[in-house]
């Protein structure tokens, strides 16, 4: 039986693709990156996205190209991707950020045109629909996080159209798996308990405090330090996962670990809450939809559709930086700030950059992603630091460019 085959049963019943279990999202994205794009092919992406992405597709041996995206989501805003990169990208990559879908519809379209593939990141949107359709669902393939949704530290999957494609991927995925360790197997599974206790006994800020005076934490600020002189070397190995491990492995040392059942075990009881959680996150996200610091795509998706199942709502406000350090002293920490912008963040040796990147500083500046499951005590802190929303320098009129219509999940 393939390797964590019963986890990857349970997903393709969920959203009815053919799924290939895998220790964790970013090892999914890299199977897809390898099947579908040659070694040199350009990948058009979002700037306003995780660096371990950007090391990923480096890591694939592609060239990252990054688009000009919505200042109301970080997504790709195909309308402004110049009629000449479409010409020139061999691959398309979605974000989904947040749970805010990419334009799938539009982008979908565009790359049939084109004859390349699409590839979906859906990390962060298991639950939500497009036109009724589930997200991970609109490409050749998607890569889906379970540690991002049932509150896990592993977990993750390859959704593809066929079994033949499934059984390919599966021996591509064996080939980079490292040996189980049973100490890697009962640190990823007691690092969830030991989270779940730090929250219920109100020590989140003494804890990530001392984490950070300590230097325990692996990224001194939002991004990861490039180390540009050593990752301009790793290029002449790659494609290869082990050329740029140092990079792809940051907050999650085993990315590629086997793990055994200790670990798949609870992942699978894990998933049979999940739509508990999106209901949960759902009400959050209903919440949190009515201040003045949701970016209003998030308030068109909710009057027409009702609250997505996010897994964080960004939300827009002045002194980003600052906020997120007050809300320490309110018990949330405030994770997954993508700024700056991945073409500021790794320059042109690195990356493409994008010929429009006002909108997405000003997105990456202005973002706080917050928690849904923690709606109320957000906006009661936010109300006590009497916090600005911020507002995008442009008309509402174009919130919505080619979205389609965003559900979430029914069961």
């Amino acid at each position: 039986m393939p390797y964590g085959s019963r986890l990857a049963a349970t997903m393709t019943r969920r959203i009815g693709r053919e799924c290939v279990y895998t220790p964790s999202a970013r090892l999914a994205l890299y199977l897809a990156l390898r099947r579908w794009c040659r070694p040199g092919a350009r990948v058009l992406m979002s700037p306003v996205n995780d660096d371990v992405i950007l090391f990923v597709v480096l890591a694939a041996g592609l060239r990252p190209v990054q688009a000009p995206v919505s200042r109301w989501d970080g997504n790709i805003d195909p309308a402004a991707v110049p009629a000449s990169t479409w010409r020139a990208v061999d691959a398309v990559l979605t974000t989904n950020l947040y749970g805010l879908p990419d334009r799938v519809v539009e982008l979908r379209r565009r790359c049939a045109v084109l004859g390349i593939p699409l590839i979906e990141d859906a990390a962060h949107a298991i639950g939500t629909h497009v036109d009724g359709q589930p997200i991970g669902t609109f490409g050749k393939a998607a890569a889906f996080s379970l540690s991002k949704h049932v509150a896990g530290m592993a977990g993750g999957f390859l959704a593809v159209d066929d079994a033949r494609t499934r059984r390919e991927l599966e021996l591509l995925r064996d080939d980079l798996l490292t040996p189980r360790r049973l100490r890697d197997d009962l640190a990823t599974t007691l690092r969830p308990l030991a989270r779940s206790t730090i929250r219920t006994l109100h020590l989140a800020r003494p804890a990530w405090r001392t984490m950070r005076r300590l230097g325990l934490l692996e990224r001194d600020g939002f991004r990861m330090a490039l180390h540009a002189p050593r990752l301009a070397g790793s290029a002449r190995d790659a494609p290869s996962l082990a050329a740029y491990e140092p990079w792809v492995r940051v907050d999650l040392h085993g990315f590629r670990s086997r793990h055994g059942a200790l670990v798949r075990g609870p992942l699978e009881l894990r998933m049979a809450l999940l739509d508990g959680d999106l209901a949960r996150r759902r009400a959050g996200v209903s919440l949190l939809s009515g201040t003045a610091w949701a970016t209003p795509a998030l308030h068109d998706r909710v009057t027409h559709d009702g609250p997505p199942a996010l897994f964080r709502v960004p939300l827009l406000v002045h002194d980003r930086d600052s906020v997120a350090e007050h809300l320490v002293d309110h018990g949330v920490i405030t994770g997954y700030i993508y700024d700056p912008p991945l073409d500021d963040y790794a320059g042109a040796e690195f990356v493409e950059p994008s010929p429009d990147p006002a909108a997405a500083r000003w997105f990456a500046a202005h973002t706080l992603p917050v928690d849904p499951h923690l709606a109320r005590r957000i906006m009661d802190a936010l109300t006590k630091e009497h916090v600005t929303p911020a507002h995008p320098p442009m008309p509402v009129a174009d919130v919505r460019p080619g979205a389609g219509r965003v559900t979430g999940e029914t069961s």
